[in-house]
């Protein structure tokens, strides 16, 4: 089992959802990425999204794609995520998932990328704009190495492609909660039920829900329906705004510990 699965099988003991934090490697910078994870981790994020900068992330909104630009300027690379995901994992047991568009793993080789990914302690990889009618090499290939590979569900998937998610998915699902960028919202879509609802009948795995949730309101609505609640865009928006302020790993434990605390409230 990959500390993926280990994690949803304790959150699903302890009957309270994993609380999933992204944020985009490089930003502001590699030392100071895992120094984030550090906060995240104490305020009580579960599973860390590790954002490899892309050029043109198409599936972002304004704050992700400021904050790919601010990374690739700094000398980001997926060569220097998995190095950041190396460091966090000497001091850290918290499940590292790989979130990348297509273009950066392609250029990588899948091949080199499923071993590089395994020694740095990644524990699973989600490709944004990898089509999952196309991604059976991809998936043997990370299958071999132990690795898990998370797939995209959104409120406009046709019921052939829920089946092909559900078949190609190890560790948990991603529902999209809204079609769109993603961005902060100032409600949870009405799109999450039925979402939800649908991908249960097609997979036992967990199910975990994102873009557009900033709040800890949100987040406990969320986590009434799903396995986890994944939260992006607030805080990559906490480390634009105090980036370069020594205040920022205080900031995101904080917002962190909030988010997981209006969670536990959720019954």
């Amino acid at each position: 089992m990959t500390r993926i699965s280990k994690l949803f099988e304790r959150v699903k003991r302890d009957g309270e959802p994993a609380l999933i934090a992204y944020l985009t490697a490089g930003d502001p910078d590699g030392e100071r990425t895992v120094a984030l994870v550090r906060a995240l981790e104490k305020g009580g994020a579960d599973l860390i999204e590790l954002g490899v900068p892309f050029s043109d992330p198409i599936a972002d909104g304004p704050v992700i794609q400021r904050a790919s630009d601010r990374a690739l300027r700094a000398g980001a690379s997926l060569k220097g995520v998995l190095e950041i995901a190396r460091k966090i994992r000497a001091e850290s047991e918290i499940p590292l998932l790989l979130f990348s568009y297509m273009n950066p793993l392609v250029r990588f080789g899948f091949g080199e990328l499923a071993r590089e990914a395994v020694k740095s302690g990644i524990d699973g990889v989600l490709i944004t704009d990898l089509s999952v009618e196309e991604a059976d090499g991809y998936v043997k290939c990370m299958r071999e190495a132990g690795l898990d590979t998370v797939f995209l569900a959104a409120p406009t998937s046709t019921p052939r492609r829920l089946e092909l998610v559900a078949r190609y998915s190890t560790g948990f699902v991603y529902l999209v909660s809204r079609t769109g960028v993603t961005g902060e919202r100032e409600q949870v879509s009405d799109s999450v039920g039925p979402l939800v609802e649908s991908v249960r009948k097609v997979t036992d795995l967990p199910l975990a829900v994102g873009f557009g949730i900033k709040s800890a309101e949100q987040a406990a609505e969320v986590g009434k329906v799903g396995d986890g609640v994944v939260v992006g865009s607030a805080i990559v928006r906490l480390i634009e705004e105090y980036g370069k302020s020594a205040e920022l790993e205080t900031k995101l434990e904080a917002l962190a510990r909030e988010l997981k605390q209006g969670m536990r409230r959720r019954t």
